[in-house]
């Protein structure tokens, strides 16, 4: 006997998918053979797929979990981009990288905002050594191939972001806000989806210009490759220093100091979320509900 359904999505609102068919678990009129162990089996795992697919009937994200079953690969990213293996795979690279690089862009970050109005705070206070510290981490030569390393982690990190922040066709748009009336993990990880949206352009910027800064040498020489007669190269690399520190007039320079602290804010808010997910088993994304987000604990 089979049981039809039809089910429409209520978050989507936009689209239905058509009937889903599901085996009747039990029917005490059924006509039941004698059950080996093989038939046991069978039955128990065709019970259990009904249960999840029955779940999925009843959940606010019914079609998103019907298209991670069914759908192709593309399909399945559109609507439940947590079931795909490229973002699992992704995700894991975007918080290794983050955790491990977390205190160092926190201190980018707030050393940056200060030095930005280096010309008007060194008349209050010797400013150079913040400077020092944001160039070369205090260590001449050797800190600043470690800043042009961190540079590179923080493309690194911009680049999976980008890839892992779609969160589905029914629910960009929610990663746009944040719900400050939510619980503290929900509020992490919309501040970080949110912050990371709005301010990417200028977390893209920096890693570049800290990355060239750093290794200038084989810039140039590739510029220098592409381009021998410096049609474009002298005024690009001018650019990138004038962007990296928003060197336009005093708006650009005031909005570059707030805006050089959202690396910071980023960083907390993601040793938070791995912090969640590590020690108490959390998943990474509280908006996210399927069993692939859940971190089991091992006794």
């Amino acid at each position: 006997m089979r049981i039809r359904m039809r089910y429409s999505s209520r978050v989507s609102g936009k689209k239905s998918f058509a009937k889903m068919r599901h085996r009747a678990l039990t029917n005490k009129n059924e006509r039941r053979p004698r059950m080996g162990y093989g038939n046991s089996m069978a039955r128990g795992l065709e019970k259990r797929r009904c249960e999840k697919d029955f779940a999925c009937l009843h959940s606010n994200s019914g079609y998103a979990c019907f298209m991670e079953e069914n759908g192709s690969g593309w399909q399945r990213w559109v609507h439940r981009p947590q079931s795909t293996w490229i973002y699992k795979n992704v995700f894991q690279i975007h918080l290794m990288i983050g955790v491990l690089a977390g205190v160092y862009i926190m201190l980018m970050s707030v050393t940056g905002s200060v030095i930005v109005f280096r010309d008007g705070l060194s008349h209050l206070f010797p400013i150079e050594w913040i400077v020092d510290l944001h160039e070369n981490l205090l260590f001449g030569h050797a800190g600043r191939l470690v800043n042009g390393l961190g540079g590179i982690a923080l493309m690194l990190i911009c680049l999976t972001g980008a890839i892992i922040w779609w969160p589905g066709n029914s629910n960009w748009r929610r990663s746009l806000t944040v719900d400050w009336k939510a619980h503290r993990g929900r509020v992490s990880w919309d501040l970080h989806s949110a912050l990371g949206f709005w301010c990417y352009i200028f977390l893209l910027i920096w890693s570049v210009s800290a990355t060239y800064f750093a290794f200038a040498r084989p810039f140039n020489a590739f510029l220098g490759f592409i381009d021998p007669h410096d049609y474009f190269t002298d005024p690009v690399l001018s650019g990138l220093s004038d962007l990296h520190f928003g060197r336009f007039n005093l708006f650009t320079e005031a909005l570059w100091a707030v805006a050089g602290l959202v690396p910071a804010i980023l960083a907390g808010t993601g040793v938070f979320v791995c912090c969640r997910r590590m020690f108490y088993g959390h998943p990474s994304n509280p908006n996210d509900h399927s069993s692939d987000a859940v971190v089991h604990k091992t006794p």
